[in-house]
């Protein structure tokens, strides 16, 4: 098997124990580029850990300490992943035991190591993975306190598939003159080139007939749906597990464990479909993804390459497909001019044009519902079991011990905003026989036969204190009255004074 360019590239320079910033497309291997060097490199059966590898998103990190359990099998590398939404007593527990390499996010990170559960002062490899996307999530304060708890002397590698020009910066002042890599043609694209793509414009009310038609084409394997916001995704999930569809909805409002269930599932197949949002476009590596569909536009060219490179990875081919709405054609005239593409203009497409159909190889007759024969081959997400992990912190409105601030900025990521909710507060006045009773009578006083009428005194009168102990609180019962409903007589209401009982008001 052949190594990757970026492994070509970054292999020997990483052994060699120089600081690298490393560029090159998702799915082309960066995680093997880093990983080989790193875990030659540290010395193994320590206590304290040896390198610390921080990823944005608590799916990246799991991933990235797959890869390195594997890759450092026959080592004996103890690799543990720290991230928020699980307990924290396996993780300190483990760390006590001693690990050789840390992989984590950053406010989980930060919360071990002031609670000193977390050594970090024998690190000599730290490598940042997916900088890009810690920049989006807000991460970059969060980093530079992980980095001044690091040991100067070290080797630093960061790895990212865009440079904007605050990691530009980030790299100038912690790495030591370091060797840029860039793993690909001056000639390609900036959209991954083995993806072949379309892009539709599409009506919000015929986007669930098109995606259902398109599940069913020729050829279609494992598929990721984007959806911008998590409401959406729960109901484009719902949608189409109704049509008879194997899916799964993924995003910042779930628990750690569900998106870990939906995940698995999605990698061992029984399901097929995976709606999920932006915070698993970054660095997730699925085989056999031989489809992307997003479901809404996207709101950058750098999001857009994200998504569409879940699939064609590693080499494969794939195929990506962008509903465009009318009110988002700006936004993706942006995108388009911004990668260079031939699609300014998407063509107007429905769930019935004969293009739609012959270009996505779905066959004729095909309906927004899965057949009922085909259902029932994938065992569904339910066959998932759901880990008891000890979760923390499954939305925002159940509290998380410590600060579990990847959870809360990958859920303000995915999320349309809310309004809160005020409660109106009802006060519920005393009644006796129908009649409001005041604020100082008691049992056997008799009430007056009316109510005084809304006014408001003047600032400039007051009652004297005697005055008020005599009549029982009254200066507190004009106050409760300025708040109380205007009093009607026959529809009209009543005169400036109170009328005594039995008399009729002057019209």
């Amino acid at each position: 098997m052949d190594a990757f360019p970026i492994q070509e590239l970054a292999l020997p320079i990483a052994l060699s124990g120089h600081d690298i910033i490393g560029q090159a497309r998702t799915g082309t291997g960066k995680t093997l580029a880093f990983g080989a060097a790193l875990l030659q490199r540290i010395e193994h059966g320590g206590k304290r850990p040896q390198a610390l590898v921080v990823a944005p998103t608590r799916e990246l990190a799991l991933q990235v300490t797959e890869d390195l359990v594997v890759a450092g099998g026959k080592l004996g590398t103890r690799v543990l992943p720290v991230y928020g939404g699980r307990a924290y007593e396996p993780q300190i527990s483990a760390l006590r035991d001693g690990v050789d390499v840390v992989v984590g996010t950053p406010g989980r990170l930060l919360d071990l190591v002031k609670q000193k559960h977390l050594d970090l002062s024998q690190v000599c490899i730290l490598v940042l993975d997916e900088a890009d996307r810690m920049l989006d999530l807000g991460f970059l304060p969060d980093i530079e306190r992980i980095v001044e708890q690091i040991p100067a002397k070290r080797q630093t590698m960061l790895f990212s598939a865009t440079m904007p020009g605050e990691i530009v910066s980030l790299s100038r002042r912690y790495l030591t003159r370091p060797t840029n890599v860039r793993a690909e043609s001056h000639t390609e694209s900036e959209a991954t080139p083995q993806v072949v793509q379309h892009v539709w414009q599409a009506h919000q009310m015929d986007k669930p007939e098109m995606v259902a038609r398109l599940l069913q084409a020729d050829g279609r394997g494992l598929t990721m749906v984007f959806c911008q916001t998590k409401r959406t995704c729960d109901r484009v999930a719902a949608d189409l597990a109704s049509r008879g569809f194997a899916a799964a909805a993924v995003h910042g409002d779930l628990g750690q464990g569900q998106r870990e269930r939906a995940l698995r599932a999605f990698r061992n197949g029984k399901i097929d479909v995976l709606v999920a949002t932006d915070v698993a476009a970054r660095g997730l590596d699925v085989d056999d993804v031989t489809h992307v569909v997003n479901y809404e536009c996207p709101d950058s060219a750098d999001t857009y390459i994200h998504r569409i490179g879940r699939t064609g990875r590693a080499g494969k081919e794939g195929v990506s497909v962008t509903l465009v709405d009318w009110s988002d054609l700006t936004r993706w005239k942006l995108i388009n001019s911004t990668l260079g593409m031939d699609c300014a203009v998407p063509e107007e497409t429905y769930s019935t044009s004969e293009h739609f159909y012959s270009v996505l190889g779905i066959p004729a007759g095909t309906t927004g519902k899965l057949p009922k024969a085909q259902r029932g081959e994938r065992a569904g997400l339910d066959a998932e079991e759901l880990e008891d992990i000890g979760e923390t912190g499954k939305t925002r409105s159940q509290p998380t011990r410590g600060h579990d601030r990847e959870h809360d900025r990958e859920h303000d990521r995915d999320s349309e905003p809310e309004r809160p909710r005020q409660r109106r507060k009802r006060s519920r006045s005393r009644t006796r026989n129908g009649r409001p009773v005041e604020a100082g009578a008691t049992e056997g006083q008799a009430e007056p036969a009316t109510t005084a009428p809304v006014t408001k005194a003047p600032a400039t009168k007051t009652a004297p204190a005697a005055d008020e102990d005599r009549s029982g609180g009254a200066v507190a019962t004009e106050r409760k009255r300025s708040r109380s409903r205007r009093r009607t007589r026959g529809g009209q209401a009543s005169a400036g004074g109170d009328a005594p009982a039995g008399s009729s008001l002057n019209t």
